[in-house]
Formats: C-alpha cells, structure tokens, sequence
C-alpha cells in the first residue's frame, strides 16, 4: 500500500490499461513498462495478472492488447442511460445528418464521451472513439456543461453565449475542421452531468441544428425524470 493509502500494483495494472486504450494498436513489453514507468519484470507480472482476467492480450507478435474481458464489465456502465439515449440519438443524427454525442461529466476538468451513433444516411461523418476523455472547457459537450452552471470571472465568451442561447457551439477544439453543437440534457439533479449533441464537418446553420439539438436533450431529460 503507499502512503495514500491505495495500492501501488493496482495503480500500475490500471495505468496499463489506460495506456493499451491509447494504442489500440498493441504495444510491446518494454513499450508498456517505458510508458507506466516500471521495470521490465514489474510490466511482464502486471499483463500475466490481466491476461488472466481476459483484459488484455497478446497476439503472435507477442504485441499486447486490449482484451475481450473488457466488454463485459463495460457493459452495465451508465446502461440505463445508454439505453434510453439510444433512440433520442438516433433520431437526432438522421434528422441532422450527423454523427449524434452523449457526453457525460467525469469530474470537474474533464468529459467523457459515453456514447456516439453515426449517421445512417451521410456521405462524410465524424467518428469518435467512446469512451475517451477531453477538457471540459474545450469543445461544445463541455461548454454546454459549464454554461448550465453559474457564471464565473473571467469564462470563455462562448459558455457565455452558450447560456444566453441554450447551446453551445465549438470549432476545431477536440479535432482539427470538426463543429460542435451540444446542449445539456435537464434531468432535474443538483449538477448538471449529461449533454447531447451533434459533430459534423460545415454547419450551414448552426441555429437550426442548435434547436435540434435542444429539442432532442429536452426529450431525453423528460425520459430520465
């Protein structure tokens, strides 16, 4: 155990994890032991432990990966959410022709990306990885979040703009070209955690697809009452 009080293996195991999601590619033996900052012995204990559990492996090359035990515990995370998101999200990227985005409030700096459904019918959309983290302030899921809290000295112009207007919008800020249009999804909690939205190339008109996308977070707050 460390002085914090949590343990020093477990850390280390998680931080393998963490660092195989990077590199869905694989990684070698001494590239994970480089990458946690741990011997090369201490690397080797920690991918036997997990490839025990199924939660990584390792293929002919003997390049490590993530394992198919991982789906099963990822499956009941925020799965009432997920569920009943589904169908709203649908709805909302065929109707803007876009790739739709729950995101949810990791913790005060971050975001996470819990669930994206791409469109059915779209030459060109965006694809996001579930499940990766991104700063709060920075992108249309986060904005939206910090404008449904009050104002603070000194925010950025755009969650100002996002709370006068009921949405927020983001350019180049997660990726390169990429628009964003997000909402926060009223559920009637204290804090505000949740907001959908919409990410997509050009957005001719953003305050078509901003009330879209305030139509369909409303939808799913009254599915989560």
């Amino acid at each position: 155990m460390s002085e914090s009080g949590t343990s020093k293996t477990l850390s280390h195991g998680l931080q393998v994890l963490e660092l195989l999601v990077e590199h869905p590619q694989g990684l070698t033996m001494t590239e994970i032991a480089d990458g946690i900052g741990v011997h090369r012995t201490v690397a080797h204990r920690l991918v036997r432990t997990l490839e025990a559990h199924h939660l990584c492996r390792r293929d002919r090359f003997k390049r490590i990966s993530l394992g198919t035990g991982l789906v099963r515990l990822a499956e009941p995370v925020e799965q009432d959410l997920r569920t009943l998101a589904r169908p709203v999200l649908e709805e909302l990227s065929d109707a803007g022709r876009a790739s739709a985005h729950l995101v949810v409030r990791e913790n005060a700096e971050q975001v996470r990306m819990l669930m994206i459904v791409e469109p059915r019918q779209a030459r060109m959309h965006v694809s996001f990885r579930s499940g990766q983290l991104d700063p709060i302030g920075r992108g249309s899921a986060g904005l939206a979040l910090l404008a449904a809290e009050p104002p603070v000295e000194g925010e950025r112009e755009e969650i100002t703009r996002a709370r006068s207007r009921g949405y927020a919008v983001s350019v180049g800020e997660i990726a390169p070209g990429i628009t964003g249009i997000s909402a926060v999804v009223p559920t009637g909690r204290d804090a505000p955690g949740t907001s959908i939205g919409l990410s997509l190339f050009e957005a001719p008109d953003p305050d078509e697809l901003g009330r879209l996308v305030v139509a369909s977070a409303q939808r799913l707050g009254s599915l989560l009452k």
